[in-house]
């Protein structure tokens, strides 16, 4: 057996994945005290509404989409950890509307402590989804940091009329999601030795999967709002999606997919502190059904790596878009709707 093939990578951070990210709350206060940008007219989207990229205008029919994303190891095998947080970078481009273009590595790395062979299987596997994604890496930045970390900064392409934000939803629309949730939970449990081969193959293979699909599929759709859902999990997507668009949001928690195991985890208490951070951050954003317990809510609540598109369409065309995201092969569900009440509210029903 490898030295490479010993190590757990998870082991060497206290979080892990979108996990990492600082809380919603802090966040928020953190931001509120910088001092607003001088108005652009160039900017599609900025700050404003806690969308997942920026987007620049160049001209009539060009705009640049940029993001940045990066974590701390999400699962334990090299290769795996490179595509899905590559996956998880590209996918806010996709989320916009747009299409990916350029990517830049980001790698903090014990170069001194790990094998350099781990390095190059985490690299190897964000460029293998580079090149799924059509897009191309130009180079990168690294830095010795006795905690591993890796993501990418991705530049994409989109028409300035075809830019999809978290901001647009409207009454009637309906909501579908193009993934299953409870990766949060489960990549706790990968910490704790709780799941086995096949298990973990199946998480990372929904983390790994890349939203390309999904993204095509939506484009000739009257699509008002999309969102991917990561670590502020699908209810705090959802909420950001609400307040941006002014509009309240109906949940069913019985048609939103979630992975198995799941709530059996989540009983046994392994729920990640991210995911709890999320929920107390939602509290008076959301009004839960008396018939879900405090499980159902932090499923609900929690904090996803490299997770689908919350898609907000013209109702007429839900279930043509949904029969077509199928067809294309994606994971894909009707879980709720866009209301005029409450708006900045999302009400979750059994």
């Amino acid at each position: 057996m490898s030295q490479e093939s010993t190590i757990k990578l998870t082991s060497l951070s206290s979080k892990g994945g979108c996990g990492c990210k600082i809380g919603p709350a802090d966040l928020s206060e953190v931001l509120r005290n910088l001092p607003l940008s001088a108005p652009n007219p160039n900017l599609l989207v900025g700050l404003d509404t806690s969308d997942d990229a920026g987007v620049y205008k160049l001209n009539d029919e060009l705009a640049l989409v940029q993001t940045l994303d990066f974590f701390t190891p999400i699962v334990d095998e090299p290769y795996a950890f490179g595509q899905v947080a590559a996956a998880n970078a590209i996918s806010d481009i996709y989320a916009m509307g747009g299409k990916p273009l350029t990517v830049l590595n980001i790698v903090a790395f014990p170069i001194s402590t790990l094998p350099k062979q781990v390095l190059t299987d985490i690299l190897r596997g964000a460029a293998d989804k580079v090149k799924e994604a059509g897009a191309t890496l130009v180079g990168g930045h690294s830095i010795d940091d006795k905690e591993p970390k890796f993501g990418l900064a991705v530049t994409g392409l989109v028409h300035p009329d075809k830019v999809r934000t978290n901001a647009g939803a409207k009454p009637g629309d309906k909501l579908i999601l193009t993934k299953p949730i409870g990766v949060g939970i489960l990549t706790t449990s990968i910490k704790k030795d709780q799941l086995n081969d096949e298990e973990i193959t199946r998480v990372i293979g929904v983390m790994a999967t890349l939203n390309k699909a999904a993204a095509e599929t939506m484009e000739p759709y009257d699509v008002h709002a999309c969102t991917d859902v990561t670590g502020f999990g699908l209810l705090g997507h959802a909420s950001e999606m609400a307040k941006g668009s002014k509009v309240g949001i109906r949940i069913s928690k019985t048609l939103v997919p979630v992975l198995p195991r799941v709530r059996e985890l989540a009983e046994a208490g392994f729920v990640p502190g991210g995911t709890k951070n999320n929920y107390a951050h939602l509290e008076g954003s959301v009004t839960f059904s008396e018939e879900l317990d405090q499980i159902d809510q932090w499923i609900l609540c929690d904090a996803v790596t490299s997770g689908g598109l919350l898609i907000s369409v013209e109702q007429a065309q839900a279930e043509t878009l949904l029969d077509k995201l199928r067809i294309a092969g994606v994971d894909a569900h009707l879980i709720g709707e866009v209301t005029a009440e409450q708006p900045g509210h999302i009400t979750v029903t059994a």
